[in-house]
């Protein structure tokens, strides 16, 4: 028996220019040009000839009346995730294009590289490290030695823009400032705050980590995502709640794993620079979507463009989607985490979210100006926790380069987690129980500007500083390719 959203084979019996009469069993369906749209063609006998067995999806079946759309199995797979930010538990999970025809899960066995999305992480550390949205940095041509050769990042649209706010930087996803923030704060830093969020793929210590250049799969970092709107508190996702028998009786309860990642401020905060990414940055398609529900979110691709992906969430609910080819074939020139993921994403949001109340980023408003960046740490409470003191230049700049402080030591692994291998002292971030929110220490709102780096082999272009935080037209792409690895790029 036929039911609306099947997909299956039909016998084209005629064709003529306005429709084809299409047989499915012992019924027939009229296959209009507006069923098939999505090719690009108008007329059927263009695409339909007498004998044709093609594949349909069914929209409608109302008796002996058949409504069919022509529909084709794609090449090209995808993966989908969706959590619950308070509990971890995952609300939707697809692995695939189809069950039937592959059985590999790439939601969570396939690994890939994260492209641009990858940044946050880059960019939560320079907030630990007391930088500012509304600081700046230097967008500009630079260059570092490699046991191969010199190693020259480069943005995508192989444009540079000077001087940028990293408000801004991010927002657009400008790789040489991703490239400079991760020399500035330190690779082993970055690493270990990743495993806070609870990342455990291999994470590759070098320069190009900023850029994506290291696999992770769709599950732990769409997980990493829930932390921004969950006040820097990571809860490890859960596909099972609780075991009961038939009579209710619980047989086995699997409570969530917590562990502190990040104190709540720089959360807000960071969610905040998010939110930017609809408005001005690379996912401004979505504007309109972000207008009517708070959104944050952050677009991803790769070089060559082989994968895309976009993870942003919501006040409740945190959604990944990742799109490529199994062979890592690449998707097509220009089909970049913005344009191949991010529809993707919006389409299955505005569906969790239209049945729910509206619900705003109370403490992570957009940022216009860097007062608001004050009321964020004020509204905080407990502070906000510094990992270097006032006017400390990062390790390895300024005189001395003496080291920041520690940061608090996080939630001990549960016995028997695995500990990850790369990155000293990195541990395995979920905890067991209920992890408090760490007591802080108060930094001032304003850090000091991020200076240039000292080591560009090339000279920052002579473009004047500008800041743009509020563009409506979409930025260009920032992609960049790396000549070591196959890395990220927007």
């Amino acid at each position: 028996m036929l039911e609306a959203g099947q997909l299956v084979h039909g016998l084209v019996i005629d064709a003529k220019p306005d429709h084809a009469q299409v047989r499915v069993g012992e019924l027939t369906a009229r296959v209009a040009p507006a069923d098939f749209a999505w090719t690009g063609k108008k007329l059927a006998n263009e695409i339909f000839a007498p004998g044709d067995v093609d594949l349909f999806q069914v929209k409608e079946v109302k008796g002996a009346a058949l409504h069919l759309t022509l529909d084709q199995r794609p090449q090209v797979q995808g993966a989908l995730v969706a959590l619950d930010n308070s509990s971890g538990a995952i609300l939707a999970l697809v692995g695939g294009y189809d069950f039937e025809e592959s059985k590999f899960n790439r939601a969570v066995q396939a690994e890939r590289q994260s492209g641009s999305s990858f940044k946050i992480y880059v960019y939560a550390q320079a907030l630990l490290d007391g930088a500012n949205p509304f600081d700046t940095i230097v967008d500009a041509p630079l260059s570092y030695p490699t046991s191969s050769g010199l190693w020259s990042p480069h943005n995508y649209d192989n444009k540079y823009e000077g001087t940028i706010t990293l408000l801004h930087a991010l927002a657009e996803s400008r790789n040489i400032p991703a490239v400079r923030l991760l020399a500035r704060v330190g690779v082993d830093k970055v690493i270990k705050l990743c495993r806070k969020f609870g990342l455990t793929s291999r994470l590759v210590p070098n320069l190009p980590l900023a850029l994506g250049a290291s696999d992770l799969t769709l599950l732990e970092h769409t997980s990493a995502f829930t932390t921004f709107p969950e006040d820097g508190v990571h809860i490890a996702p859960r596909m099972i709640e609780r075991v009961v028998n038939y009579d209710g009786r619980i047989i086995d309860d699997f409570p969530p794993e917590v562990a502190d990642a990040l104190p709540a401020p720089i959360a807000r905060l960071e969610t905040s620079m998010l939110r930017e990414v609809f408005m001005s940055g690379t996912a401004t398609r979505a504007k309109a979507l972000a207008e009517k529900y708070p959104l944050a979110g952050k677009t991803g691709t790769t070089s060559d463009f082989v994968d895309a992906w976009f993870l942003g969430f919501s006040p409740k609910i945190t959604c990944g989607v990742w799109v490529g080819f199994d062979d890592h074939r690449s998707l097509g020139n220009k089909e970049e985490g913005a344009k191949a993921a991010l529809p993707i994403w919006m389409e299955f949001m505005e569906q969790a979210l239209k049945d729910r109340p509206v619900e705003d980023f109370a403490h992570s408003p957009l940022l216009k100006n860097p007062d608001q960046v004050k009321e964020i740490l004020a509204r905080a409470g407990e502070g906000l926790l510094a990992t270097a003191a006032p006017g400390t230049p990062a390790s390895g700049e300024g005189a001395g380069g003496a080291p920041p402080p520690a940061a608090p030591a996080q939630k001990q692994a549960p016995p028997g987690a695995s500990t990850p291998a790369v990155g000293a002292g990195a541990t395995n971030a979920a905890g067991a129980g209920t992890a408090p929110k760490p007591t802080a220490n108060p930094l001032p709102a304003k850090a000091p500007a991020i200076p240039p780096n000292k080591e560009a082999a090339v000279p920052p272009a002579p473009k004047p500083a500008a800041t743009v935080l509020n563009e409506t037209k979409p930025p260009a792409s920032t992609q960049a390719a790396n000549p070591n690895a196959r890395s990220a790029q927007r």
